[in-house]
């Protein structure tokens, strides 16, 4: 089968192969063909090695398509059921999601440590000097790996959706429109009539605009360096949008100087934090929504943590039970509430990944949907 492949950590463009196969099928996993799958900053991160991820493996964790077959002792799956991927999967008996958090469980995480992927003996690559030879095995991203024809993934990464919902908006809520409607909704608990800023309007950056504007913000001003994407932050529910330089000018005339409500951060940089938080007033919350890499250090001194009072908020997937996000984000999107077709500015066969990855790093998509 067809499956796009980074050999090596800091390769710019991936290797389209057909000489790749989905193995690990068994007992508790789910065989799944793939029919569309978001392109997320993540999975740049993952192979620029910001996140870490060994080597070789399959990107892509922001996927729907079908089961083909369940293995023993899965229930609530059968052939020919429609899914979406969740790359996070919950346990059910870990404190975590006893509490509730089941977005901190960490079952996804060790099973992302096992190879659900290998290479076959014959089949061309897309090109000569990939680094990888046959019969090797390749580990799928976050433990799913969905720029592939088929993937092997644990049961609980697959969760079926209703047949009134596409595959494409199936995937994005896969991850981005749950990250970014999941920061303003559930971690940062938006309040009506509050001014927020959002940095970094890429396709979560979005989503936790629409996400604020659902919540009845009063004021949202989107920041991003990229002109297209601050026009598309507008119609999307922001009320005006600045480059990051204006952001400055933006506090002082939209809240008097005092700062905003709520700042999100959807970079992943420590200067971008940086800038969230002093853009954030006393007492007001930034909300940390970017995934950045371990040795980029988020400084603040511990008399303006003291004096400022401000509320720090990571939120990772969103920020609360990943499958209620699912289920209102798509109650939200039947309402009219929040616009998820218009998130995918571009579409590209699995051949055009690399163009994908090209749509993403110049800021041009907010997201591209791959047609597999």
């Amino acid at each position: 089968m067809r499956a796009a492949v980074q050999h090596e950590t800091g390769r710019p463009e991936l290797d389209v192969r057909d000489d790749v196969e989905a193995v690990g099928f068994g007992p508790g996993k789910v065989r799944l063909r793939m029919r569309a799958t978001g392109l997320c900053h993540s999975d740049l991160s993952a192979m620029n090695g910001v996140l870490p991820q060994p080597v070789p493996f399959v990107p892509g964790h922001e996927g729907a398509g079908d089961v083909v077959e369940a293995g023993e002792g899965v229930t609530g799956l059968r052939a020919g059921d429609r899914v979406m991927v969740c790359w996070l999967p919950s346990c059910g008996g870990c404190p975590a999601c006893k509490r509730g958090q089941t977005q901190l469980c960490l079952a996804g995480f060790m099973a992302a440590g096992t190879p659900n992927f290998r290479l076959g003996g014959s089949g061309p690559g897309s090109g000569a000097g990939s680094g990888s030879g046959s019969g090797s095995d390749l580990f799928g991203f976050a433990g799913t790996g969905t720029f592939a024809e088929e993937a092997v993934v644990s049961a609980g990464c697959a969760v079926p959706i209703p047949d009134d919902l596409p595959y494409d908006i199936a995937a994005l809520i896969g991850c981005g429109v749950t990250t970014g409607l999941g920061a303003a909704l559930n971690t940062a608990d938006v309040a009506a009539g509050s001014s927020v800023a959002v940095i970094g309007c890429g396709g979560v950056g979005i989503c936790a605009v629409q996400g604020a504007r659902a919540a009845g913000a009063a004021q949202i001003v989107a920041v991003d360096p990229v002109a297209g994407r601050r026009e598309a932050a507008l119609r999307f529910g922001a009320t005006e949008a600045v480059p990051p330089e204006a952001l400055a000018d933006a506090r002082a005339r939209v809240t008097g100087g005092e700062g905003f409500d709520y700042a999100f951060e959807v970079v992943g940089t420590s200067a971008t934090a940086r800038a969230a938080y002093d853009a954030t007033r006393r007492g007001g919350t930034l909300c940390v929504v970017g995934a950045g890499a371990m040795d980029d250090l988020f400084q603040v001194n511990m008399f303006e943590l003291f004096f400022d009072e401000k509320r720090i908020l990571p939120s990772l997937y969103g920020g609360g039970d990943v499958r209620r996000s699912y289920e209102r984000a798509i109650s939200l999107w039947r309402a009219g509430r929040i616009d998820l077709a218009g998130l995918i500015t571009h579409r590209v066969p699995l051949s055009g990944v690399n163009d994908a990855l090209e749509q993403m790093r110049t800021g041009e998509a907010l997201r591209t949907c791959i047609e597999i």
